[in-house]
């Protein structure tokens, strides 16, 4: 096998599949990539068994053939390598000999034999759906996954069509840890298939990859289903995930429905305000306290070994005055994604799930438990 392929080609393609690649493994070939020159292009394939990647590169092939090479250790020498085109080539027992101007590498590679395999996928069972609105949707809600291994059902993004009250079909995401909920919401037309009607979770790993793939530019990509797994494609490249096996919780039974207390505030003024009340707390003294009035939120923080800080923004609430605590990076994780200049805030009582809506918008809820003061 041998093959010759500009620099910047070939490191981006090596770039791209980094975040793939299993790091920590009891199978040394997950560590690895497979590197495939097949008569006009080379394709470089990765994969932990959960997710995995195909990308197709042009590249001038000398001799077709297959083999794997540490992907990390690889990354690394065509980072650094001049900017010149570079030669590749298999040799006897699984070495590997890299050129470029006067470098000269010859490094371990293993049998591709041994690579897992990585399944056929058929485009005509895959529908089309636009990258930013993806993008987007997995900003809002990817924050709250949980990280907690043994709650599998919880560690990914649920994803599902549905039809609203005005015949509309939206594609709803839905992410949740425990302590906070996250939903975004968009209107989706055509035929996402009888999955997403169901309802699927995509591995947090899965969701992380999938992202990238939707910032790499605007326009639409391919999204569809196959064998228990989600498969992406974009231009020459292929994305394959396979689905979390578990029940995702009834969400709509978390979303409280009797907050009656409802104050709009400045999303700018109080994402700073929280921020500067976060430089006092701790993993220990985490929270921070809102006390709302007729016409002030007070917001606050107490950390006896650094000390108290105390700020209050201006807003408008005609109820009783209650308090209200918060861990703080729960609220700016929300308040990070809201894209409209203010958020309507719904509260029951001090103990009580509130919920942190856009003003003037349903395309996104977010629902956090308080901190018991």
């Amino acid at each position: 096998m041998e093959f010759r392929i500009d620099k910047e080609v070939f490191l981006k393609s090596l770039q791209k599949i980094q975040g793939i690649v299993e790091k920590r493994t009891s199978m040394p070939i997950l560590s690895n990539v497979l590197l495939e020159a097949t008569e006009s292009s080379l394709r470089v394939t990765a994969t932990d068994l959960e997710v995995g990647m195909k990308c197709i590169y042009p590249a001038e092939i000398l001799s077709p053939g297959r083999i794997t090479v540490g992907a990390k250790k690889i990354y690394e020498i065509v980072k650094e390598l001049p900017n010149q085109q570079i030669s590749f080539s298999a040799k006897d027992n699984d070495w590997v000999e890299i050129r470029c101007g006067k470098v000269h590498f010859n490094i371990v590679g293993l049998s591709a034999e041994e690579f897992p395999y990585f399944p056929e996928v058929h485009e005509e069972n895959l529908f089309e759906i636009e990258s930013a609105l993806l993008k987007g949707m997995i900003e809002k809600t990817s924050y709250a996954i949980c990280n907690d291994d043994t709650k599998y059902n919880l560690n990914g993004l649920f994803a599902k069509t549905e039809i609203n009250d005005d015949d509309v079909q939206l594609l709803k995401m839905v992410a949740t840890d425990g302590h906070r909920l996250s939903i975004a919401s968009c209107p989706f037309k055509g035929n996402a298939g009888q999955e997403l009607s169901k309802g699927v979770i995509l591995p947090k790993k899965g969701v992380y990859e999938l992202k990238k793939i939707a910032e790499e530019d605007g326009g639409t990509l391919m999204f569809g289903f196959m064998d228990n797994s989600a498969v992406i494609k974009r231009g020459d490249s292929y994305m394959v995930m396979r689905l979390v096996d578990g029940e995702f919780p009834d969400y709509n039974r978390v979303i409280p429905t009797s907050n009656d207390r409802s104050i709009i505030i400045n999303c700018d003024d109080f994402t700073h305000s929280v921020r500067r009340m976060a430089i006092l707390s701790s993993e220990k003294f985490k929270g921070i306290m809102l006390d709302i009035s007729e016409s002030s939120i007070r917001i606050s923080s107490s950390n006896p070994e650094l000390g108290d800080a105390m700020e209050e923004i201006d807003v408008s609430y005609g109820g009783e005055p209650f308090s209200v605590r918060f861990n703080a990076r729960y609220l700016l994780d929300v308040l990070a994604v809201t894209e409209t200049e203010s958020v309507e805030m719904k509260f029951k009582d001090e103990l009580a799930p509130s919920i942190i809506l856009p003003d003037k918008s349903d395309s996104f809820l977010a629902v956090i438990m308080p901190m018991r003061l």
